[in-house]
């Protein structure tokens, strides 16, 4: 019943054919009105009686009360990415981000071991983006890269860190990747011609949104070192 980003690359790609279903949130005209100046509770009012007498996929997404800490807390039980917050009897302002309607994410973190990192590129100081795995056993699987979450002043006081712990061998055990990917973002023989690695002791926290199937991160953001945590202590922790 979870929605899922991955199944939904898995249909339009053609590699399965997954579920999908069609959730109707708000109606903007109706009967030959534009219902946009309308508040979102009258809007959806009209949208329950649209949707009334319709069959999958078509379905109503009802609104979910206003205790926020609760359904934030059920989201992240959930594994949901996050919720959209809607001021009552707000309008729907087309082409204008407002107050009105705000993102609540609720994203994933975890501990990660840095075992190297890329070229930067154009202004960039230091480094691109860091190359992050965990254990499994004794080996040291490869989990993507992190390439957000840095200032210029922490760009370049990692660099300085990494220099001092550069290594000429890879110290990722599932790499090289094939190209592509079934969710792209492999890391290739030819990529890793790119890549600089260093000894893998350094922890970092990061958070993300999920786990693709090919056992990535997505949309990983770098949130700080972990100097508390023994490398050899970072395993891929069980998401809920």
């Amino acid at each position: 019943g979870r929605p899922s980003f991955q199944m939904l690359q898995a249909l339009a790609t053609g590699a399965e054919r997954p579920p999908v279903f069609y959730y109707a949130f708000d109606l903007l005209r109706h009967g030959g009105k534009d219902l946009r100046a309308r508040p979102i509770e009258e809007r959806k009012k009209k949208l329950v009686g649209v949707l009334k007498n319709q069959k999958n996929p078509l379905r109503y997404s009802p609104g979910l009360g206003d205790d926020a800490a609760q359904l934030l807390e059920r989201g992240a039980e959930l594994g949901l990415e996050g919720l959209i917050g809607k001021r009552e009897s707000s309008l729907y302002e087309s082409g204008r981000r407002t107050g009105a309607w705000i993102k609540l994410k609720l994203q994933n973190a975890q501990e990660f071991v840095i075992g190297g990192y890329t070229n930067p590129q154009g202004t960039r100081a230091g480094f691109g983006a860091l190359l992050v795995g965990y254990y499994e056993g004794k080996k040291l699987l490869y989990a993507g890269k992190v390439g957000t979450g840095f200032d210029d002043q922490l760009l370049r006081s990692l660099y300085a860190r990494f220099k001092k712990s550069s290594r000429k061998t890879c110290p990722f055990d599932n790499l090289p990747q094939p190209a592509g990917g079934r969710w792209g973002g492999a890391l290739t023989a030819k990529d890793m011609r790119d890549c600089h690695w260093i000894a893998p002791k350094l922890v970092c926290q990061v958070s993300f949104t999920e786990w693709t199937r090919d056992g990535r991160l997505r949309h990983p953001v770098f949130a700080g070192l972990r100097n508390d945590k023994d490398a050899a202590d970072v395993v891929r922790e069980v998401q809920t």
